[in-house]
């Protein structure tokens, strides 16, 4: 297996510009995760990986390989995509092996990796079914086993289990978490959904407009994030932002009834309006205050409650247990001022 190296990639279609200049490192045997709102480039990016865009501009290398206008078939790359695309006609052990066949492979050696494909993904009892008889998280693993039969010496996933309801999104993510750790195969898997970029990749790459926001691990992103975007992507609910106001050296928060926030951060000048971010995890409430609960999300043991502040902004707040309040409720918050993040009002850089 290998790493795949990008050099400064751009992606235009005529005079429109799409990826900008993208400097990215992904180790060898790594699950990097590509992940931001739909429109971003993450896809274009992957196809760009794979051959199926053409670089505009940049460099992208596969190992040692300068592979940046070399054919999709010579990449050494395997890509697992959104819709399974099985031939409905062949059994399972057909689809999967079907590749190696075009390509003039002994039925020994084809049979021998279909088998080997079948066993990591437990498919060994469904390989004479056809497609119309499987669901539609075996199809998918199908899909998954004609890449791994290939050899590559990457995996490409585009958004492969957008199609499969939610419980079976869970089990295919934790399918592919496995296949990762067994084979120990390079992975770049792109995702709308930040929290299958949470759970599965090594490193994240959070993408916007085409260009890259902050690359890191997991937990790097979600406790240290560069930006505004990131700090709210990253993370669910969402982190919560409102204005706040320097005032003698701290941030005063009228959502939080005019709470001055201490921090040791480099503020801008007396007066000035800052970003404050609080993720709904460091908040608690309790009876009687200024804040009103509008309402309240009940998912079992966690609920999310929708608050509505003094001055009108709306927060979300996460609480665990039984809670005797009610909708419209009056409540006040509490928070430790060191899990507050500030971010320049303009640039929406973080404040350090």
């Amino acid at each position: 297996m290998t790493g795949v190296t990008l050099t400064n990639a751009v992606k235009k279609y005529g005079e429109v510009q799409t990826i900008f200049d993208v400097n990215l490192e992904i180790e060898d045997g790594e699950f990097c995760v590509f992940v931001g709102p739909s429109g971003c480039g993450k896809s274009t990016l992957l196809r760009m990986v794979a051959g199926l865009e053409e670089t505009t501009a940049g460099k992208i290398h596969i190992g040692s390989r300068d592979v940046t206008h070399m054919d999709a078939a010579e990449r050494g790359v395997a890509m697992v995509f959104q819709s399974y695309a099985l031939y409905p006609h062949m059994t399972v052990e057909e689809n999967m092996g079907f590749g190696l066949k075009m390509t003039g492979h002994p039925k020994e050696e084809i049979k021998a990796k279909v088998a080997e494909a079948s066993r990591i993904l437990k498919l060994d009892q469904y390989l004479k079914r056809k497609p119309k008889a499987l669901s539609g998280g075996q199809r998918q693993r199908v899909a998954i086993g004609r890449a791994i039969v290939r050899g590559p010496e990457v995996f490409l996933f585009d958004e492969p289990l957008s199609n499969l309801d939610a419980e079976l999104r869970v089990d295919m993510r934790v399918e592919i978490a496995r296949l990762h750790k067994e084979i120990g195969a390079t992975m770049i898997y792109v995702t709308h959904d930040q929290v299958e970029a949470m759970t599965l990749a090594d490193k994240i790459v959070v993408l916007r407009a085409g260009r890259v926001e902050q690359v890191g691990k997991p937990m790097d992103l979600y406790n240290d994030p560069e930006n505004r975007f990131v700090a709210g992507f990253i993370g669910s609910p969402s982190m919560n932002f409102v204005e706040g106001v320097v005032q003698e050296g701290k941030v005063s928060v009228a959502a939080f009834g005019g709470r001055a926030i201490s921090t040791s951060v480099a503020l801008p000048g007396e007066g000035e309006k800052v970003i404050v971010g609080l993720r709904p995890q460091c908040i608690t409430i309790t009876a009687g205050g200024p804040v009103t609960l509008d309402l309240r999300e009940r998912l079992g043991a966690v609920a999310y409650d929708h608050l509505i502040c003094a001055d009108g902004s709306k927060i979300i707040v996460e609480t665990r247990g039984q809670d005797a309040l009610e909708e419209g409720s009056a409540v006040s918050l509490d928070f430790v001022d060191g899990d507050v993040f500030f971010f320049d009002t303009k640039t929406e850089a973080r404040l350090r």
